[in-house]
């Protein structure tokens, strides 16, 4: 199954386009390592080239940092990636990622404020799953679900001491999922 999917390439041709562009999108399916290629050309030059991937993250059961730029090199070395945007998406209601210092005592500071701005108590609304859940559904409002980051040369162009990371308060679900979307340049 997993050989019939390599290299298996979709081409849609001849779409009806609002500007007088023939184009041909090519959707090669590289299900080996785990994501997705998509090329749009323009007579037979690449436009634009987006490889895509989800990881699972086990957060665990406390509020948890999770430097995710390892898996995030990873990936772009396994896009083949040069110049161009990473798009890192959380699709939970309860989780945020930022671009932050760790190792360093940021990260637990960051959860200690969010502790102090979105304290874990009575006051919510929401309030299914455990004691002051409702603010892990507020959460991702300061620490969005999404972040982007240039990549040069197929490197992330954070500067010395910055890290991309998942930031998950909610201790009701353990497993978060990450996606990272690499756009060539």
């Amino acid at each position: 199954m997993v050989a019939q999917l390599v290299g298996l390439v979709i081409e849609i041709a001849s779409l009806e386009l609002s500007t007088p562009l023939d184009a041909v999108l090519t959707i090669p399916i590289v299900a080996a390592l785990g994501h997705v290629a998509c090329a749009v050309t323009h007579q037979g030059t690449n436009v634009r080239t987006m490889f895509s991937t989800e990881i699972e993250v086990r957060t665990g059961a406390e509020p948890v940092v999770h430097d995710l730029t390892r898996e995030i090199e990873k990936f772009l070395a396994s896009a083949g990636a040069g110049d161009g945007l990473l798009h890192v998406w959380v699709p939970h209601a309860t989780a945020g990622l930022v671009v932050i210092e760790t190792g360093a005592g940021s990260d637990d500071d960051l959860l200690r404020a969010i502790d102090e701005v979105l304290p874990r108590d009575d006051r919510w609304i929401h309030r299914h799953g455990s004691h002051g859940h409702g603010r892990d559904h507020v959460l991702p409002a300061f620490l969005p679900p999404y972040a982007s980051v240039p990549v040069v040369d197929g490197a992330l162009a954070t500067g010395t001491w910055q890290s991309v990371c998942l930031v998950d308060t909610n201790v009701d679900n353990p497993v978060r999922h990450v996606r990272f979307s690499f756009l060539a340049g």
